[in-house]
């Protein structure tokens, strides 16, 4: 990794600390201000505040790099933009279920180079950068390198996505039901985990029919860099394809055929 790349992924993990200081602060608050976008989707004080601070130190630490948020937005383009979830499910958060996540990544010529997943409410914390491996800490500990299951059979296989709806609306419902039947288990972890749960060998297979680019940039690299692989639906490399699947490797095109 170059001394730059070790650069922005300390500053990544910096952007994730200060993300926490607002997101544990306002997480089960009573005030807490919750609103409509234009999508229906929720959007509350908390993520604005994370992302408007985030924005502001990145503003300070590398004026020459563009940004692109869930709630102000932007996009990513030839060069070097930082991509941000200020809450990666926040029906989670203004709920009070703890699993919900700040999202940091750097996209660099259209590849995710840097990622951080910090989910303080769990207690936990994934990053990685590209030939720097994937790593985890728990609750502020030390950090751990991490990698993908070693399953090789489907039929082994721990399976996990989010809301069984989408499939009908953006994909088929009928192709993932083809993929579970084939699989040991599965649940719905959702949203980041279910993607950091394949990084840290966990679950072998992640897959989403929607996805948006900041949900899963950060994860893009993790699970890479943890020895699994990351595509759309149709099989391309990419997180800005509008669906997701990551996986242990091994699993991946079996996982494909049966999404298809």
């Amino acid at each position: 990794m170059s001394i730059d790349l070790h650069s922005d992924r300390d500053l990544a993990l910096q952007l994730a600390d200060v993300a926490d200081g607002i997101t544990t602060q306002r997480f089960r608050a009573r005030d807490l201000t919750v609103d409509a976008k234009p999508d229906r989707s929720p959007v509350t004080d908390a993520d604005l505040a994370v992302e408007d601070a985030v924005r502001d130190i990145l503003r300070q630490r590398r004026p020459g790099d563009t940004v692109a948020g869930e709630e102000r937005g932007g996009t990513t383009g030839a060069g070097r933009t930082w991509v941000l979830d200020p809450i990666d499910g926040t029906k989670n958060f203004l709920r009070g279920v703890p699993a919900w996540a700040t999202l940091v990544a750097l996209v660099d010529s259209g590849q995710p180079v840097v990622g951080v997943v910090s989910a303080p409410a769990l207690g936990r914390r994934w990053w990685a950068s590209v030939d720097s491996g994937a790593w985890r800490s728990t609750h502020g500990g030390p950090a751990e390198r991490i990698e993908v299951s070693a399953v090789h059979d489907i039929g082994d296989a721990y399976l996990s996505t989010t809301h069984l709806g989408t499939w009908s609306e953006h994909h088929s419902r009928e192709s993932y039901l083809r993929l579970v039947d084939a699989c040991w288990e599965n649940r719905a972890f959702g949203d980041f985990w279910s993607h950091c749960l394949v990084a840290e060998g966990s679950i072998d297979i992640a897959a989403e029919a929607i996805v948006n680019p900041w949900d899963v940039a950060a994860v893009q690299v993790l699970v890479t860099e943890a020895g699994g692989r990351f595509t759309d639906l149709s099989g391309q490399a990419r997180f800005d394809g509008g669906n997701a699947l990551s996986t242990n490797g091994a699993l991946h095109d079996t996982a494909l055929d049966l999404l298809r």
